[in-house]
């Protein structure tokens, strides 16, 4: 039977959930009997092989050198992490995380092959592309891509009634995400979504750190945390910190340094103070999303909570405060996401090929419908010729605007500017700016023309992006009949091109995960 699986890869957690026979979403347990895996990787020297999950929390502080955690901060970056010699990619790494949730699943379901994997919305197409990546390194078909809060609106407006204006208030280990939508029964509309994947709970931690550090240094007149091993060792601290905090008013800790111990006790008006630039953050966001979606606070029906870092009890009460309401905890803020991707993977299955798909599940989900959009805008530089003054000026034009309902599609000519003109830099460029230094350039290559041309000759340029959050971008000389397809990869000349990447899924195939 078909198998229909969603992974929530996360920054701190990990989650994977599968459909049942009659169409609804269930988390998978890993091997440890936990419904979440921490998204950490540890290099085992002795041992050999790799641990991920709480015993990779368990190792790191042996030796921090061969642990990895947060990667997912560096998805589409050339960031790596050299262990014996091996320059290991955030991609690398991730698939790792990936293959214990599979080998896992695997255990009681059997082989596990077509997912379809969720990244923060805000996440721009090489870091799309990077996790897509990282899925097929760990042996998985990646048939698409879902953003986190639209899956977690999805597990939630398929698993209750409700009609209205809803935004989704996404706050996780390492990424923030704010999306609004409109939702009737089983049907829902994404209007547009905004977000930060570099603020999350991790942030929060380190503020609680940094009280750490000034405490220390208050009572001892010495840094607290001297080196990698102190830092991960106090991390976890933190982190319980935080926690206890979403419960009590204070937290008491004694903290073991260099100069001795410190008893210490920080409050939660404390910890409100330290995080409150970020908090502000999130909100400032949540403003821009709005006059996005043309709507005001009052015109929001429902705020649903999604992502850890949701149990502090100031992110519930500035939300409230906002909104003139308290948002909703109507779904596991941890598993929502992973639940969602799964019903995803039933939606593409659906849609591509139903053939496919059991009868039960096809029923579960005949009447759940999602419209989504772009969550960027996508153009190209070019020098077209200022009619006032003569000359070329080079700008941004944009193809895609941002929120235009998935999927979609888009074509426009340029022309060539020099005469003989024999190769062309394209630049596929993600932002609103006309400015070409106010957008980010994702993708830049050459296109080799035919020689012995006179200028203006023309180029069609095609952008489309499918219903998957796939992009596909493709350029022509019309009269040549050339083409060039552009694909997103990392790293100079593409060296993490599809080819590089099947090429290295062998290699890891072979690596021991537990």
């Amino acid at each position: 039977m078909t198998k229909l699986v969603g992974i929530d890869l996360g920054t701190t957690f990990s989650a994977i959930a599968m459909l049942n026979p009659i169409g609804r979403p269930e988390i998978i347990p890993n091997s440890e009997g936990e419904r979440i895996t921490a998204s950490a990787v540890y290099f085992d020297e002795e041992e050999g092989g790799v641990r991920v999950g709480i015993e990779a929390i368990n190792s790191r502080q042996i030796n921090t050198e061969r642990a990895v955690r947060f990667v997912k901060r560096y998805m589409g970056t050339d960031w790596t992490k050299a262990i014996d010699e091996h320059p290991w990619t955030p991609q690398e790494i991730s698939s790792l995380i990936l293959k214990k949730l599979k080998q896992d699943a695997e255990k009681e379901h059997g082989a596990i092959s077509d997912v379809v994997i969720s990244v923060p919305a805000h996440f721009d197409e090489t870091r799309r592309k990077a996790t897509m990546d990282a899925g097929t390194l760990a042996g998985l078909n990646v048939i698409g891509i879902v953003n986190e809060p639209v899956a977690a609106a999805l597990f939630y407006a398929a698993s209750h009634d409700i009609s209205g204006r809803v935004l989704v208030y996404d706050l996780g280990g390492g990424t923030f995400d704010v999306t609004i939508l409109d939702i009737k029964g089983k049907n829902m509309k994404i209007l547009c979504s905004q977000g930060d994947h570099a603020l999350g709970g991790i942030d929060f931690d380190h503020k609680i750190i940094e009280l750490f550090e000034q405490e220390y240094q208050k009572q001892c007149n010495t840094k607290l945390i001297q080196n990698d091993q102190d830092m991960a060792k106090f991390e976890d601290e933190a982190e319980d910190v935080k926690k206890t905090l979403s419960r009590r008013n204070s937290a008491k800790k004694v903290l073991y340094g260099a100069s001795g111990s410190a008893r210490i006790e920080i409050t939660r008006e404390q910890f409100e103070n330290a995080i409150e630039s970020l908090i502000a953050r999130t909100e400032m966001l949540i403003d821009v999303a709005l006059d996005e979606a043309k709507s005001a606070p009052q015109d929001i029906n429902k705020i649903l909570l999604v992502g850890g870092s949701t149990r502090i009890p100031m992110v519930q009460q500035r939300l409230g405060k906002k909104f003139g309401f308290e948002p909703e905890v109507a779904v596991n803020v941890d598993e929502c996401v992973a639940l969602g991707a799964a019903i995803h993977a039933g939606l593409t299955m659906l849609r591509e090929k139903p053939e496919t798909v059991p009868q039960g599940i096809a029923g579960g989900l005949r009447d759940v419908k999602l419209k989504d959009v772009c969550n960027h805008s996508y153009g190209t530089i070019c020098a077209p010729l200022d009619e006032q003054t003569g000359r070329h000026v080079v700008r941004n034009t944009i193809l895609l605007k941002k929120n235009t309902p998935l999927p979609c599609s888009t074509t426009q000519t340029f022309y060539t500017m020099a005469e003989n003109q024999t190769e062309l830099q394209v630049m596929i460029t993600q932002g609103e700016d006309e400015d070409p230094d106010f957008v980010n350039k994702i993708a830049t290559e050459i296109f080799e023309l035919p020689g012995g041309r006179a200028a203006g000759r023309p180029i069609r340029v095609e952008y489309s992006y499918d219903a998957n959050q796939r992009m596909h971008c493709e350029f022509e000389d019309q009269e040549s009949g050339r083409k060039l397809e552009v694909e997103f990869c990392i790293g100079k000349d593409g060296e993490l091109s599809q080819n590089h990447v099947h090429q290295q899924a062998e290699t890891l195939q072979k690596m021991k995960v537990q």
